[in-house]
């Protein structure tokens, strides 16, 4: 963080009492993603099931890391509201290790990212594209 950031972080501190929410720098394994429900975070791992659940309300796309489903460890899930920005990801991403940002919550007991853009999702090997 540049000068200027902490000094913005410095002076939103101290004269709101706000604080600048922080996104863990090092990517987290798909079994770690338990360990940090509620925090932005990068997790990194091999999709190791795909499923888009046209049928199903909401129209979701599920990656499953870590192993297949029912036993994945971790997921990351695409709504079909924002499906069309990703393409065919149940297609593309199956078996392939990829990284994906955000606030990690937990459904069904399992720890989950919800992607909604696609600078998200980013295959490992892959530049991931700049601002």
């Amino acid at each position: 963080m540049c000068v200027c950031g902490l000094l913005l972080a410095f002076v939103l501190t101290v004269f709101t009492g706000a604080t600048v929410p922080s996104v863990r720098a090092d990517p987290l394994s798909p079994v770690d993603a338990a360990s940090h429900i509620g925090q932005v975070a990068t997790v990194c791992g091999l999709i190791a099931s795909t499923k888009y659940a046209s049928q199903s309300a909401g129209a979701p796309t599920f990656l499953d890391f870590g192993s297949a489903y029912p036993k994945a460890v971790f997921t990351a899930l695409i709504l079909g509201r924002d499906r069309v920005k990703f393409g065919t990801p149940e297609k593309a991403l199956e078996g392939k290790e990829v990284c994906v940002t955000g606030q990690i919550g937990l459904y069904g007991g399992r720890p989950q990212v919800i992607l909604t853009q696609p600078d998200q999702l980013n295959e490992m090997g892959t530049p991931h594209p700049g601002p």
